[in-house]
Order: structure tokens, then sequence, then C-alpha cells
């Protein structure tokens, strides 16, 4: 219950989202549906969510309107994912997101944990190899991240000097 916002939204744009014991199986869509989405405290969208899924939108069919309630100015990814081909125009406390077909690979600098963890998504959606500097920022919050991911079929690897 305590993730319905998330999981609500994702499945408003497209996301299909089925409990599974004590976790959910999830599958995407062949293409995503835009949505406008405001972060709240608990229990609406949360902030911590926010950038990665920015990320998505930024491949949905059509424009998306994220607005930022508790933490007008975290937007320190929207750069770093225009770099990678996303079309994101912030606009005060809110960013306008307008779908694109594609990510391309681009090296981009991580900010901070959460906009770090949207480059990654970033980085594993888009086209070509993607090179994530200073990823210190994501081992605060995702332990061994790369192989984690690796797991489940990502192609991460770590490198000398802190990049992804």
């Amino acid at each position: 219950d305590y993730m319905m916002a998330v999981v609500d939204r994702l499945r408003n744009i497209g996301v299909v989202v089925e409990p599974n014991g004590d976790g959910c199986t999830v599958a995407g869509a062949e293409r995503l549906v835009p949505a406008d989405i405001t972060t709240q405290p608990y229990p609406g969208f949360p902030t911590d969510l926010q950038a990665q899924l920015m990320v998505v939108l930024a491949m949905a069919d059509g424009n998306s309107i994220v607005v930022e309630k508790i933490f007008p100015d975290r937007f320190m990814h929207v750069a770093e994912l225009n770099r990678m081909a996303a079309n994101l125009r912030k606009e005060g406390s809110a960013v306008i997101v307008a779908g694109v077909k594609k990510l391309i690979a681009a090296p981009v600098m991580a900010s901070d944990l959460r906009a770090s963890a949207a480059l990654v998504i970033a980085g594993l959606a888009a086209e070509g190899t993607t090179t994530i500097n200073r990823v210190y920022h994501i081992d605060r919050g995702y332990e061994r991240i790369e192989e984690r991911l690796n797991r489940i079929g990502a192609k991460i690897s770590r490198e000398e000097g802190g990049t992804v």
C-alpha cells in the first residue's frame, strides 16, 4: 500500500505492475503514455523517485509535466539527460518533458544520489554506451548497483576514477 502512488503512476503511463507474493512483476510497454506528475508528501508521489520517473517520461509518446513541490530545485539531472537527447525544459519548479523516440548515449556527470540512479536508468535505455562520472553518489544508496543490475541482464561495469 505504501507504494501505491508510484504503482498507480506507472500503470497510468502503460507499465504493467502485478502483485506477486511479497514483490511484484513489472512489464514495460512498447511505447509509454505521457503523464503529469507532482511530488507530494506521503502518500503522494515521492520526490525521491521524481528523477527516475522523469527518465521514463522522457521516452513517452507526447508531453508530460513534472512539478517538484518538496524540493523545487531538485533538477540537477535535467541538463545531463538533455545531453542524452532528452527534451526537457525547466520552468521554475516544473520540467516540461517532450517525449523522444530514444535516448542517445553520452558522457554524463552524477550530481547526487537520485540523479545518479536516473542516469543509470537512462544509460540502460540509451542507444550506445553511456559513461557516468562521479558515481560515488550512487554508492550511498545503491550498494553494488552494477552487480545487481548485471544479474538481471544489464551490461554495466565500474571503472577506475569513479565512472560506470
